[in-house]
């Protein structure tokens, strides 16, 4: 999905939710199709998925439950993962864009991810305006802190802090050259922002996000995205690549469409890191288990259905 054309992006919505490989989990997990236009089908998809595909709860993805499924549903699963675009990579479309969008994650995943952009730009992808590395105070797991602790790399406390780690050591920059920020006591309502100048290569910003509900959470990816494009000064018909894990791209394609392309009219692409690119980190890769693809069913279809609303 590209651009703002309501139309073809309502059309795209639909060929992955009324997809035949989304009818038939539904219906493998007990769901009854719904008689009704798109409005109504991603209402039912949302309330369906809550109900059978929830395994966090309000929590945060590492502390997410794994559901006991039978080896036949869990093939079916990974089966239609697969085949809603959420398993394998694929190149960025372009060969120049004015932003290259690198979002958080766990720690392994923040730093495979700006390894991948690096790799990128150093392959020939031009950037002309600046590198956007997005994260969050969320701080660290224990599992995270572990896994740093054994690949030897620095005991970073927080989502930001390992983007911040991986950028320094990605693209060879010891300190940055500029610095804004507001520490306001609290990470629900503080913010950073470091630009780095690697030699050669476009400047790279590390951005961490206040939330837009400070009383409630903390800031989401959608908040980052949003904070982010207020710095850019993003302009209509800019072409902006995303980078985050294939599991994660019909969900965050559909978030950089309601928060950046529909109110600046740019253009997105949104690409998962490509596994058989050498990763300099040594990081163990999670496996994503028949649970993890069904809880990212439901992130797409939430963050579907929300797009669709923002188009009404």
């Amino acid at each position: 999905m590209q651009g703002t054309q309501t139309g073809t992006v309502a059309e795209r919505i639909e060929a992955w939710v009324c997809s035949s490989s989304l009818r038939g989990l539904v219906g493998h997990f007990g769901g009854d199709w719904p008689a009704g236009d798109l409005a109504e089908s991603l209402r039912f998809l949302d309330d369906f998925s809550a109900r059978h595909w929830d395994f966090r709860g309000g929590r945060e993805r590492p502390d997410a439950r794994e559901p006991d499924l039978d080896p036949a549903t869990a093939s079916l699963v990974l089966d239609a993962a697969a085949a809603l675009g959420m398993v394998r990579a694929t190149p960025p479309t372009r060969h120049a864009y004015a932003h290259l969008v690198v979002l958080g994650g766990l720690a392994h995943a923040c730093l495979r991810r700006v390894a991948y952009a690096a790799h990128l730009l150093r392959a020939g992808l031009r950037v002309t305006g600046e590198v956007a590395v997005l994260g969050s105070f969320r701080p660290l797991s224990e599992w995270e802190r572990v896994t740093l602790a054994d690949a030897g790399l620095p005991p970073d406390e927080t989502e930001v802090d390992v983007l911040d780690t991986a950028v320094r050591q990605v693209f060879g920059v010891t300190a940055p050259t500029e610095q804004d920020g507001v520490d306001a006591g609290h990470p629900h309502h503080s913010w950073s922002s470091r630009t780095y100048r690697p030699t050669g290569l476009p400047p790279v910003r590390v951005l961490a996000a206040p939330s837009s509900e400070p009383d409630r959470r903390r800031a989401h990816t959608a908040d980052t995205q949003r904070f982010w494009a207020g710095h850019a000064r993003l302009a209509p018909g800019d072409q902006v690549l995303m980078v985050t894990a294939p599991i994660y791209v019909p969900f965050q394609h559909c978030d950089a469409l309601r928060t950046l392309a529909l109110p600046h009219g740019c253009h997105i692409d949104t690409v998962g890191v490509d596994p058989t690119v050498t990763d300099p980190t040594v990081l163990p890769e999670q496996t994503l288990t028949p649970g993890r693809y069904l809880q990212e069913i439901r992130s797409a279809i939430r963050s579907m259905r929300a797009l669709h609303e923002s188009m009404g």
